[in-house]
């Protein structure tokens, strides 16, 4: 999902650090989501 909005902002707003930046948003949930499992 925030795949997609990153994408659309960057299409909508030409700024390719705000499409960085969210994709560095996704890694970090990805990873937290991946400590959340290694717990379990």
């Amino acid at each position: 999902m925030i795949k997609k909005i990153a994408w659309n902002t960057f299409k909508n707003t030409g700024d390719v650090n705000t499409f960085l930046e969210l994709k560095q948003i996704q890694n970090i949930e990805e990873q937290i989501q991946s400590q959340k499992q290694n717990r379990n």
